[in-house]
């Protein structure tokens, strides 16, 4: 098996890897519906609002310190009563796909959401997306809702299923 170490991932030492991953999925699949890939200016703000947010950026590497894929979350929707919902999001290096990964970054994004009293962790997967609807599923995900046609990318109307997991934080929620 290959040795695999978990990082907090940092703009500094990560924005390049990140951004190939993320560029990838934009230009080769609807993982992201996005068209244009993305620049390293990009990825500053992008981290900023991680760090601001106080959102997590884990990553898994191989023994030579090399991404192999990554998870983070951050708001849901930008009103105060969204606060304990959190959307993830996990992309895996296109030549690591298939081996585990995606299991053991979401795995480590859920544990640091309850670390952080996050109530529920939202999906959006494109509804074509089998791997991660099967992933999300086996990590105890429900389907609640699928919107569609909502997005077009390749010559074809996309529809986007959204899957929740809620966790049983905070223990004492409030308002404000």
């Amino acid at each position: 098996m290959t040795e695999r170490h978990w990082v907090r991932c940092t703009h500094d030492r990560h924005a390049p890897a990140i951004l190939a991953i993320l560029n990838d999925a934009i230009v080769n699949s609807t993982a992201l519906y996005d068209y244009q890939p993305r620049s390293l200016e990009n990825m500053r703000t992008w981290f900023d609002a991680k760090v601001k947010g106080g959102y997590p950026v884990i990553g898994l590497e191989d023994a030579e310190g090399q991404l192999l894929g990554f998870a983070s979350y951050g708001a849901f929707r930008a009103y105060p009563a969204y606060k304990y919902t959190m959307e993830h999001s996990v992309y895996i290096r296109e030549d690591q796909r298939g081996k585990g990964l995606g299991l053991q970054l979401m795995q480590a994004v859920i544990d640091e959401a309850r670390a952080q009293d996050v109530h529920a962790l939202v999906g959006a997967i494109d509804a074509a997306n089998a791997g991660s609807i099967a992933l999300h599923e086996r990590l105890g995900f429900k389907s609640v809702g699928l919107l569609p046609q909502v997005g077009f990318k390749f010559g074809r109307w996309l529809d986007l299923a959204f899957y929740q997991l809620l966790l049983q934080t905070p223990a004492h929620p409030v308002d404000g």
